[in-house]
């Protein structure tokens, strides 16, 4: 089973899919997060569309490329140790292939003060989104909205967490929030527009007040539109 250490912080990220049942017996405490990849795969009509929760786990399961760390120290973390953490995970996504799906996940367990993860996450989403990828938090409770039904939970995990992965053209209401982000999705999404149009468009469709319940409403595709990524993973080209 293959694994890297991150540099800054020792914490090691594991590719559990190499070794499932090995993976599952050396790390109890997050072993419920296997099974929370298996209910992601199934539809969920509570989501208010057909189709898998999260259409982009099978896939990456089946690639061998879902990396998970549990880090320590739960509510001795700060803010701060836990974006030194999505530091040392983006290092390990941007060394990964870029010809599949992949995911990088943080899971700290026993961390129970979860706005931390919120306030990691709201500190390194621009340098992240930059190069074309997302951050996301989950964590239990997460409010975070559907895009199909606000009353919906999809970030509502049984572990607090934070994830990168490459940016999906569905990922736009969770970027409309910065002019900056917004010229990152339309740089992967709409590469052949030129810069100075991207800014443009960008700033004109900036929606500054946007915030974890007005996903759904910020929702830009048709329910026969799936998730697509962008024509290079991890490379925005600003």
């Amino acid at each position: 089973m293959r694994s890297v250490t991150g540099p800054r912080t020792g914490a090691t990220w594991w590719c559990v899919h190499d070794d499932p049942a090995r993976w599952r017996a050396e790390h109890p405490g997050t072993a419920t997060l296997l099974d929370w990849f298996a209910d992601l795969t199934r539809p969920d009509p509570a989501q208010g569309r057909p189709g898998p929760v999260c259409p982009f786990v099978k896939p990456a399961a089946a690639h061998h490329a879902l990396w998970i760390a549990e880090h320590p120290g739960g509510d001795t973390l700060t803010a701060a140790d836990i974006a030194t953490a999505a530091d040392d995970a983006f290092t390990l996504y941007r060394a990964l292939p870029t010809d599949g799906p992949c995911a990088v996940l943080t899971v700290f367990p026993g961390l129970t003060h979860t706005a931390r993860i919120d306030d990691a996450h709201a500190a390194r989403k621009t340098e992240i989104v930059g190069t074309g990828a997302m951050l996301g938090q989950f964590y239990p409770g997460c409010p975070v909205a559907g895009l199909w039904n606000r009353d919906y939970r999809p970030l509502d995990a049984p572990l607090p967490m934070l994830v990168i992965r490459p940016m999906m053209n569905t990922d736009f209401p969770f970027l409309v929030g910065e002019p900056e982000w917004l010229s990152a999705y339309l740089a992967v999404h709409a590469p052949g527009l030129p810069r100075k149009l991207r800014a443009a468009i960008a700033q004109r469709m900036h929606v500054p007040d946007s915030g974890a319940g007005s996903i759904t409403e910020l929702r830009a595709h048709f329910p026969d539109e799936h998730a697509q990524p962008g024509h290079e993973r991890g490379n925005a080209g600003h």
